[in-house]
């Protein structure tokens, strides 16, 4: 049986590629345990699929100046003593990195060890974690055709994301159900992230009344974003959905959504056509930009600009969107990037060692 470490945190976009692959990994016999945070989000996601944790010491990776920055140096480097250890006494064939700041010690840690290292990159251009991972790694697999020409290296593979296995399994008559709606008008799915998008929600909840003559709309608006004042039984609220997002995706004939890149290549395994919302450059690093520029491109999604985002522009960029639907649904069909779990366990098994 050969044994891989699995690592990555800070975000849930670091940890459920992890966790797509467990079957996969599970089935191809490998033995699996997890490096992360000692109090990280990841640690509980981790234990929850029954996975052996180890937490080590981790220092935020910062692009701005910050005192914390001097201290958090000295946790990085307890972090690579701590990894190295683990990895030491695991023997692991080989190690797959999803990126966040406490993969940057396990890499290492990875290194030191003699032990090959993958690294998933999702977005176009590498974030710091992986960029400064970069040179310790074996391979590293990417999203998107677009970011293989910002590698400096001959390293990178396109693989796509992994997708987890029960968003396939989804019922759209519960999902229809768990809204109210009885399926007589195309069912629209509208995402702001985890956190929810104020632009977003505006924006919907401004053209509502002309929305819902033609379709039912769901809502995932965030955490403590209902409106309680609207009480129309063509538009369902959720503050945040869990479990039951494959059924809402099972229901759902388009999807409005930022341009995070795991949640755009589920749209995309799935065959959801997407309106595209990406945070502007004012609130990121404009990596949903680009993620949202190469979807345009490929003909898998329509792209509205927030600082285009109005409620006129919401109802007609999504009314395109629906009409030509058929068009983007055989685009995705035909795209090589939906088969995210089983090209990167081929990367995987291709560097375990012998």
């Amino acid at each position: 049986m050969k044994k891989i470490i699995l690592t990555g945190g800070g975000t849930a976009g670091h940890v459920t590629p992890n966790i797509a692959l467990l079957p996969a990994l599970k089935a191809a016999g490998y033995e699996i345990a997890y490096i992360g945070s000692k109090s990280g989000m990841e640690k509980e996601l981790i234990e929850n699929c029954g996975i052996k944790y180890h937490g080590i010491s981790s220092g935020k990776l910062r692009r701005y100046i910050d005192t914390k920055n001097i201290s958090d140096i000295f946790r990085v480097v307890k972090g690579i003593g701590q990894a190295s250890a683990i990895i030491h006494r695991e023997k692991p064939d080989i190690i797959f990195s999803k990126g966040g700041f406490v993969s940057v010690p396990v890499v290492i840690g990875g290194y030191l060890n003699r032990v090959p290292v993958v690294i998933h990159e999702s977005d176009i251009t590498p974030g710091l974690a992986n960029k400064l991972s970069l040179p310790f790694a074996s391979k590293i697999c990417v999203t998107f055709p677009e970011a293989l020409k910002h590698l400096k290296s001959d390293k990178g593979i396109l693989t796509g994301t992994p997708i987890r296995s029960e968003l396939f399994k989804g019922s759209k008559e519960k999902g229809l159900k768990m809204c109210g709606f009885d399926g007589s008008k195309p069912v629209i799915l509208v995402m702001g992230g985890s956190q929810g998008s104020v632009a977003i929600n505006s924006a919907v909840r401004s053209t509502l009344d002309k929305l819902i003559t033609k379709y039912d709309i769901v809502h995932l608006c965030g955490k403590g974003h209902l409106d309680k004042e609207i009480k129309n039984p063509a538009y369902k609220q959720f503050e945040y959905i869990s479990a039951e997002l494959k059924d809402l995706l099972a229901c759902a004939d388009a999807v409005v959504s930022r341009a995070g890149s795991n949640s755009i290549c589920e749209f995309l395994s799935l065959g959801k056509p997407m309106l595209l919302i990406p945070l502007s450059r004012t609130a990121s690093r404009g990596d949903q930009i680009l993620n949202a520029k190469s979807f345009k491109e490929h003909g898998f999604a329509a792209v509205l600009e927030e600082e285009n985002l109005t409620s006129d522009t919401l109802e007609n960029e999504l009314n395109k969107l629906y009409n030509n639907r058929v068009s983007y649904i055989s685009a995705m069909k035909n795209s090589s990037q939906s088969k995210g779990v089983e090209k990167v366990m081929a990367v995987i098994n291709e560097c375990s060692k012998k």
